[in-house]
């Protein structure tokens, strides 16, 4: 007896030591991204790398599938008043916070009302500003009413800001909660070693079965660009973006890696401030337009991977407008400008809104061609801070801005996100983005009435008249849409970079 008692014992030990090996080998998808996080409460984040690790433990109403287009998540379905101003959303029922709370129609109201009101200054305020009312009809019903039509509402509602948060966890942790997310999500948010990583492991009470199918996800922010490729290399990382264009090939020769590319919807551009001399100019602004060799462009400082920009909007977009290629012509350009009344050019300065090494580019290939139209440029490749405070917070009178390299991401998939914060008068910085300081009144109010219409011809129609009107008073030189380069390890699946840059991994597995 004592003899079988003791082999139980042995045999008990070995079992328990088994079942505790999968913890150490467990699904761990490493991602390596190149930058820190700011923010794990995606209202107040204005990267959107924060918002796209915080889908791991958080979900919206509504969302984009991995090609930008609309679904439901934590909707079922939704219903516009015919006159856009009531939205009336079927939840769906039976799911829970990670803290046991349940999701339900006044779940929605907390986030909504948190978001919409002004005083709690969220940086994705703008996304929520035309939210009047929130009401709960039932459990599962909510009816959310505005205070102007706005036709674009259900897409801001998949903007990856726009997620549930759970109101127990904002009630007990406050203006702390990006600190400690409570989502309804796959994964449930474990350490976040501020320079480090931010992992977070599968939630046991998801409610869509079977899911997640990865044990963990670590999220690394890998701010040097080589770091980042040779981690696949060595296996320390199982996916990494972005990947640097000039690491692909070296990429690709390595037989245990997969290198993606996906078109994006990153319009990069250089915006002229229309209210100073001498971009006041048109022919000045077109005479710059052909001045660059956008192909040429895309092959310098994006080692081919970004297409020659073909409106204003990227071709994924919804409601996009494609026009014919500018094409390279300097000697047009030098005409332009001798008709303006520039023969020898002018001086100017040009900045970016960013200060790696694909904007460092950006800005010595555009000096250089555009030296060779006589127009002297002195570049400023700046860092987030510096951007803040010379470009995000100034108003026109006090600008220092002239040409501004930059890029935009319409994170909700339609064409009113890509045109409105970048052309519409009332988004003249320190409003929003548009650092033309562009205003032409008929552009004003076609994106105004855009928004009144439910009705899809008289939309497409609306936005095609404002991008026409734009593209012909040339506020912008338009460069190229990026391409994105990410790489896998071959054992990964599931897990892809979206146009937006942000990530879809509803289906992410480690074999």
């Amino acid at each position: 007896m004592h003899h079988i008692m003791r082999k139980g014992v042995i045999t008990a030990g070995l079992l328990s030591s088994a079942l505790a090996l999968p913890a150490w080998a467990a699904k761990d998808a490493v991602i390596a991204v190149a930058s820190t996080f700011t923010t794990l409460d995606p209202y107040d984040a204005n990267d959107t790398l924060s918002q796209a690790v915080a889908k791991s433990f958080y979900q919206g109403l509504f969302g984009f599938d991995k090609d930008m287009k609309l679904t439901n998540v934590l909707a079922e379905s939704y219903q516009a008043s015919s006159d856009g101003l009531t939205y009336t959303i079927k939840l769906r029922s039976g799911v829970k916070f990670q803290d046991g709370t349940d999701f339900n129609a006044d779940a929605v109201k907390v986030n909504l009302d948190r978001a919409s009101n002004p005083d709690n200054h969220l940086k994705r305020y703008n996304l929520f500003k035309y939210i009047a009312t929130t009401e709960v009809v039932d459990p599962t019903t909510v009816k959310i009413t505005l205070k102007q039509p706005f036709s674009a509402f259900i897409n801001n509602l998949a903007h990856p800001a726009a997620v549930m948060i759970s109101p127990t966890a904002l009630n007990k942790y406050g203006k702390d909660i990006g600190f400690h997310p409570v989502g309804t999500g796959p994964f449930a948010f474990d350490t976040w070693n501020q320079t480090d990583f931010v992992k977070v492991k599968k939630w046991e009470g998801y409610w869509k079965k079977g899911y997640p199918k990865l044990d963990s996800i670590t999220w690394r922010p890998v701010v040097d660009n080589n770091t980042r490729a040779a981690m696949l290399q060595t296996g320390e990382a199982s996916f990494a973006f972005p990947v640097p264009f000039e690491q692909a090939k070296l990429l690709q020769g390595n037989s245990k890696l997969d290198v993606v590319t996906t078109p994006s919807i990153m319009q990069r551009y250089i915006s002229l401030n229309v209210t100073q001399k001498p971009f006041d100019n048109p022919k000045v602004r077109e005479a710059l337009e052909y001045a660059i060799n956008r192909q040429a462009l895309a092959k310098v400082a994006f080692a081919g991977y970004a297409t020659p920009a073909t409106g204003i909007v990227p071709p994924t977009i919804d409601f996009a407008q494609s026009y014919p290629a500018i094409k390279y012509d300097p000697a047009k350009a030098r005409e332009l400008l001798k008709e303006a009344g520039f023969p020898n050019g002018f001086e100017t300065t040009l900045w970016s809104s960013h200060n790696h090494s694909t904007a460092q580019k950006v800005l010595q290939f555009t000096q250089q061609q555009l030296a060779q139209v006589g127009v002297k440029v002195k570049v400023t490749a700046m860092d987030a801070g510096q951007r803040a405070a010379e470009v995000e917070s100034k108003g026109q009178k006090e600008s220092g801005v002239r040409m501004f390299y930059t890029g935009w991401s319409a994170s909700t998939g339609e064409a009113d996100w890509a045109l409105t914060p970048l052309f519409a008068t009332t988004s003249w910085p320190p409003a929003i983005f548009n650092t033309a300081f562009y205003s032409n009144p008929q552009v004003d109010k076609d994106l105004g009435d855009a928004l009144k219409t439910t009705d899809r011809d008289q939309k497409a129609k609306l936005y095609k008249d404002a991008q026409d009107r734009i593209w012909n008073d040339h506020p912008w030189i338009p460069l190229v849409v990026e391409q994105l380069l990410s790489a896998n390890n071959k054992n990964l699946s599931g897990f892809y970079v979206m146009p937006d840059t942000s990530f879809n991994f509803d289906e992410a597995d480690l074999k």
